[in-house]
């Protein structure tokens, strides 16, 4: 008897034992590649980040060409779905996810596809194939999309399936839920758009509300105020506005002025009115709350070796996370191509962006801010392309003005060639008119703040 209760023993902890490395070895692997800082060329990135750059610079010529392929094959399936509506298409789910869209979604994807070939082929309207406008988004913005949603996408599992997000989730719930409103998951959401890319924070939290993780109020704050611009991306932005040696400061102020505002913005509407339902189709699949008779850290363990053991095979994550590519490839690039070229249009060509900064001269004017008349432009065209303000900024004189622009665009976070198609082509319920809403509050609430140390600076 004794024999047999020591064998049942031995294999419940070898059991155990296998569902802990289960959940241990792909979260250690997905934690390596989205949220470790690793120093590469100069700048600090993670490891999909070393993998889109390293892919990026390879195949530099190729991939504006070959985007543009995937971009008319969106398209072309969209139209054929639609019209002809073949079997190999409606009888296949993953299919009819990719090309069975609605006439609007259509109609984008077609633009996208005219925008692109016009400017491969360098033949158009001036607007559309110029450098700064339809080339900006073809031959920058798609191929950093095109690689950085490959491998994150790609690996994108290995942070969510195997049970990191729940153990987190459950030791951090203590701290997120009373000062952001949210999930203790959520943490990780930023700590990845932080040391990758915002669009990375933006496919995790979709991923996450689609599969009954965040509700609709806590996936619109999230996409909103934790979808950060990465510690390179903003290098990139000081750098270029010719204020590279302030950057600690910098990124130090902006992180104050982001932390404010996610504070503030989850209790003020558009996002306070949004209602606390999950994903309908999925329901509620969360629970980081640890019974009273449990410790935190034993209930978080448990919940994800629970959430591991539901992995069927390590096949079936690599086929989701190709399914993952394929759907930022053919859903989401050609809007990109479509909305992105629109916007930076409207910026360079139209005085739109003029008109909308004129109330905020008085403003800039209060804050002390010099050059005010010539920086208001660049205060309301981050809604366009978090890039365009400082190409604007460049210009201005003042370092003190200059440093509160680049600020300024890196806390804004929703722009719309990028971080505000992603949310608008997801099921998060934000509509554009929210988003515009969101980006002034932002605007409003971070500005004072960056201005404020800014004159502490200089």
């Amino acid at each position: 008897m004794a024999n047999d209760y020591n064998t049942q023993t031995v294999t419940k902890s070898d059991e155990y034992s296998l569902s802990l490395m289960k959940f241990l070895l792909p979260s250690l692997f997905g934690i390596l590649m989205f949220l470790v800082p690793v120093p590469f060329n100069g700048s600090i990135t993670i490891g999909v980040g070393i993998l889109a750059e390293t892919i990026q610079s390879t195949f530099a010529d190729i991939i504006p060409l070959f985007m543009t392929g995937v971009i008319i094959l969106s398209a072309a399936g969209a139209l054929i779905t639609k019209t002809v509506k073949p079997a190999w298409i409606t009888n296949n789910e993953a299919m009819r996810n990719l090309f069975d869209i609605s006439a609007f979604w259509l109609l984008v994807r077609v633009i996208g596809s005219v925008f692109a070939l016009m400017v491969v082929l360098e033949a158009g309207p001036e607007m559309i194939i110029a450098p700064f406008t339809g080339g900006t988004v073809l031959f920058e913005l798609v191929p950093v999309l095109m690689a950085w949603f490959l491998f994150a996408a790609l690996f994108m599992p290995f942070l969510l399936s195997f049970g990191l997000m729940d153990f987190i989730g459950t030791l951090l719930r203590k701290f997120m839920q009373p000062v952001f409103k949210l999930p203790g998951r959520s943490a990780v959401d930023a700590s990845a758009s932080w040391m990758g890319a915002g669009p990375v924070g933006v496919l995790i939290t979709t991923q996450q509300f689609e599969q009954g993780y965040y509700t609709k109020r806590e996936s619109s704050v999230i996409s909103t105020n934790f979808s950060i611009a990465s510690i390179a991306f903003s290098l990139v932005i000081i750098s270029f506005i010719g204020l590279e040696a302030y950057f600690v400061p910098f990124y130090l102020t902006v992180t104050l002025a982001v932390f404010v505002a996610a504070v503030i913005m989850p209790r003020i509407p558009p996002l306070s009115l949004k209602k606390d339902d999950y994903h309908e189709p999925v329901g509620k699949q969360i629970t980081e709350a640890a019974p009273k008779d449990e410790s935190t850290l034993s209930f978080g363990l448990k919940v994800a070796v629970e959430k591991a053991n539901s992995v069927k095979s390590l096949g079936s994550v690599m086929q989701k996370g190709a399914t993952n590519v394929l759907d930022m490839w053919l859903g989401l690039i050609p809007v990109v191509m479509t909305l992105g070229t629109i916007a930076l249009i409207l910026a360079e060509f139209t005085p739109l962006f003029v008109w909308l900064s004129m109330p905020i001269v008085p403003l800039l004017q209060l804050l002390q801010l010099p050059e005010a008349q010539a920086a208001a432009p660049a205060m309301v065209v981050g809604f366009a392309d978090m890039f365009l303000p400082a190409v604007i900024g460049n210009g201005i004189e003042s370092e003190l003005t200059r440093f509160v622009i680049a600020g300024v665009s890196i806390s804004q976070l929703v722009y719309m060639s990028e971080i505000g198609v992603l949310i608008m082509r997801s099921k998060i319920p934000l509509s554009f008119w929210e988003l515009a809403v969101i980006f002034i509050q932002r605007t409003i609430i971070t500005l004072p703040i960056i201005a404020g140390i800014a004159h502490l600076i200089f």
